[in-house]
């Protein structure tokens, strides 16, 4: 494996700038955290188990970053551009996406509990073991996603576009579905957190279980038969 560039160490935003202004950087446990790293281009870099608590990464450019095992709980990084970005097995809890730009992005195992997607353009984004309960993301598109044991309970959803995607293992449970579109989603592997006869509608289009099905003609008196 190769050596990192920086390990285990305390950069200032001038090293950190100037490694940026030399090309691609690998740093591995370092602390960033509450550093105002707005605006720096980290196109290409590693962050291997980095501490990016509360960093400031607005406007930055981080096209084909991996950030691996990272701990970035409140984390900005708003319009900031992550495009063929990997982020895996990362802590960004409460972490501000707002007005960023998301295109062939992948979260994987990661937390993001009450993080917030306002406004973010999200083209080809990717979820896959994710926690993602009470997070913001009205008016995000899912479409075409596979949402692979991604827990979005309790999260604000409202006018999100999930045609098309494929839900498995994953949970709407209590979340906003308020004006949220599923013409064409397979459904049958989402929990629906007891999906009611007055929610059915939301759901036009989609595909459901028997079971699911069951519960909601189970609500008018009626039975389905194996």
């Amino acid at each position: 494996m190769p050596t990192p560039d920086l390990a285990d160490s305390r950069p200032s935003r001038a090293q950190l700038q100037a490694l940026a202004d030399a090309g691609a950087a690998h740093l591995a446990g370092c602390d960033l955290s509450d550093l105002d790293l707005s605006g720096l281009d980290f196109s290409d870099w590693q962050f291997d188990r980095c501490n990016l608590r509360q960093t400031r990464l607005t406007n930055a450019i981080l096209d084909r970053t991996r950030l691996t095992g990272c701990r970035g709980g409140h984390a900005n990084f708003s319009a900031a551009r992550l495009s063929d970005t990997d982020l895996r097995s990362c802590d960004f809890n409460n972490a501000s996406f707002t007005e960023t730009l998301l295109s062939d992005v992948s979260f994987s195992g990661c937390k993001l509990t009450g993080a917030a997607f306002l406004r973010s353009k999200a083209m080809g984004v990717r979820f896959a073991d994710c926690l993602m309960s009470d997070a913001r993301l009205p008016g995000f598109s899912f479409r075409k996603a596979q949402l692979v044991q991604v827990d979005l309970s309790l999260a604000d959803l409202a006018g999100c576009d999930f045609r098309d995607a494929v839900f498995d293992g994953s949970s709407l449970r209590e979340a906003n579905l308020t004006g949220a579109r599923f013409e064409g989603a397979d459904l049958r592997g989402a929990d629906l957190g007891g999906l009611r006869l007055t929610d059915a509608a939301r759901f036009k289009g989609a595909t459901v279980s028997r079971r699911q099905a069951a519960d909601l003609l189970a609500q008018l008196g009626l039975l389905v038969a194996n």
